[in-house]
C-alpha cells in the first residue's frame, strides 16, 4: 500500500521532493568516485531518485561515478585485492547490478561476478558465518555485515542461479546466525554483533555478544532484511523467518523511538537513551524511517500501527537534519562519524566519536525513506 506524500506535509513542504532535491545538491557538491560502501548508500538514493524522476541527468551522472572508476571496461574492477576479505567491500556490487539490469552490458556482470567469487572464499565462522573482516575480526559477525553482503549475495542469486536451494540456505544461514545471537528477546533489538570465539574484549563470556545496541547497525540489518525478503522464493522457509526478524524488529523500534523528536538515540540499549553524550543520530534515524514506511508499502508492516510513527519520524529528520544553504542546495547534518567493534565496545567510546555533515550514508537512508513518500 503506497502512503501519499501529501499526508506527512502541508504548502509549499507538500509540493517539494526532498529526494530530488538532496540528489541537485550532492551533484552539485561533488561525490569521490570510489566504490566504499557509503558511496554505495548514497547511490542507493540516485536509484531511487531515477526511479521517481526518471530524470536521465541522474542516471548519467551516476554512471560517471562508476564507468573507468568502479567497472572498468574489461570488467574488473578498479582496485580490487582478491587476498582482501571485508565484507565492507561487497556492498557496490548492488549498484553494480543495477547498471547490468538496467543496460545488460557485460562488464557490469563480470565485475558483480568478481565480487560473487569472492563470497566463495571468504573466511566463515565455525557455523558459516562469514567473518565481518579478515583478519582484523576473525570469527566475528557485525549487524553491518549483514546489509554489506548478504543483500548483493541474494540479489545475485536471484538474477543468476536461482534454483540453486544452497545458496538461499545459506543465505538465511547468515541472518539466522546473527539474529539468534544479537537480539535482546524483551526489547527486540539486536546488538551489534557477536564474536562466535567469544575472545573479543566486549564479547559476552557464554553468548559472545557484544553490550550494546549501537543504532545504526540495527538500521543497516533493517535495510537488509527489506532488500533481501522480496529476492527470496516464496516456497523456502527462510522468507518467512526473515519476514519474521523485521516485523519484530519494527515493533521493538516502535518501543524504542524518542517521544519528542521521533527519531533514535545513538545508543539504544538502557539506561542510555537521554544519557549526557547520547543523542538523536541521523543515519539511523533515517534507516528506520525508511524502514517503516517502505515496509508499509511492501505489506509487511500495518498501516493503522505504523503510519503516524513514521509521518513523525519523517518530519524529525527534515526538522533537525535538513539544512539550506544559501545557494539553495541542502546539507544533511547529524550522522555519526563511524562506529565499530574493533574497539572496547562501551558506551565511552560509541559516544566519543565526532558527528559530520553531509555523511552519504545518512544522506542516502533519507533520500530512499524520502522515495517511499513521494513515489
Amino acid at each position: 500500500m503506497k502512503i501519499p506524500f501529501f499526508s506527512f506535509a502541508g504548502g509549499a513542504a507538500a509540493s517539494t521532493s526532498y529526494l530530488a532535491w538532496m540528489a541537485d545538491s550532492f551533484i552539485e557538491r561533488g561525490v569521490s568516485k570510489t566504490r566504499s560502501y557509503g558511496e554505495a548508500t548514497l547511490y542507493e538514493g540516485y536509484e531511487a531518485a531515477y526511479a521517481l524522476t526518471e530524470n536521465e541527468t541522474y542516471a548519467e551522472w551516476f554512471r560517471g561515478q562508476i564507468d573507468d572508476a568502479v567497472v572498468l571496461e574489461n570488467g574488473s574492477i578498479a582496485g580490487w585485492r582478491y587476498d582482501y576479505y571485508s565484507l565492507d567491500d561487497y556492498r557496490i556490487g548492488n549498484n553494480i547490478l543495477w547498471w547490468y539490469e538496467r543496460t545488460k552490458e557485460a562488464k557490469y556482470k563480470q565485475a558483480a561476478d568478481v565480487i560473487r567469487a569472492q563470497l566463495n572464499r571468504h573466511p566463515r565462522t565455525p557455523l558459516g558465518g562469514f567473518w565481518h573482516r579478515a583478519p582484523d575480526y576473525p570469527n566475528q559477525m557485525w549487524l553491518d555485515g549483514i546489509f554489506m553482503a548478504d543483500s548483493f549475495y541474494a540479489k545475485w542469486t536471484s538474477l543468476f542461479d536461482d534454483r540453486n536451494e544452497s545458496a538461499w540456505n545459506d543465505i538465511a544461514l547468515q541472518y539466522d546466525l546473527i539474529d539468534s545471537r544479537t537480539r535482546n528477546r524483551t526489547t527486540n533489538l539486536l546488538v551489534h554483533g557477536y564474536d562466535e570465539s567469544l575472545k573479543a574484549v566486549w564479547a559476552n563470556p557464554v553468548t559472545g555478544a557484544a553490550p550494546l545496541v549501537w543504532s545504526r547497525a540495527v538500521g543497516w540489518y533493517f535495510m537488509s532484511l527489506l532488500e533481501v525478503i522480496p529476492q527470496f522464493p516464496k516456497s523456502h522457509p527462510g522468507r518467512a523467518r526473515l519476514e519474521k526478524y523485521f516485523v519484530t524488529l519494527a515493533e521493538g523500534l516502535k518501543k524504542a523511538q524518542d517521544d519528542e523528536s521521533g527519531g533514535w538515540w545513538l545508543v539504544l540499549s538502557e539506561p542510555y537513551p537521554g544519557a549526557p553524550g547520547n543523542y538523536i543520530e541521523s543515519s539511523a534515524s533515517a534507516m528506520f524511517t525508511f524502514g517503516w514506511l517502505k515496509g508499509i508499502n511492501v505489506g509487511l508492516l500495518e498501516k493503522d500501527q505504523y503510519l503516524e510513527p513514521a509521518r513523525k519520524a519523517y518530519n524529525g529528520l527534515i526538522e533537525r537534519f535538513v539544512t539550506q544553504n544559501e545557494n539553495g542546495t541542502l546539507n544533511w547534518e547529524g550522522t555519526v562519524e563511524v562506529g565499530s567493534l574493533g574497539s572496547n565496545g562501551t558506551y565511552e567510546y560509541y559516544i566519543s566519536i565526532p558527528v559530520v555533515e553531509n555523511d552519504h550514508r545518512g544522506a542516502g537512508s533519507f533520500m530512499l525513506a524520502s522515495y517511499e513518500l513521494e513515489s
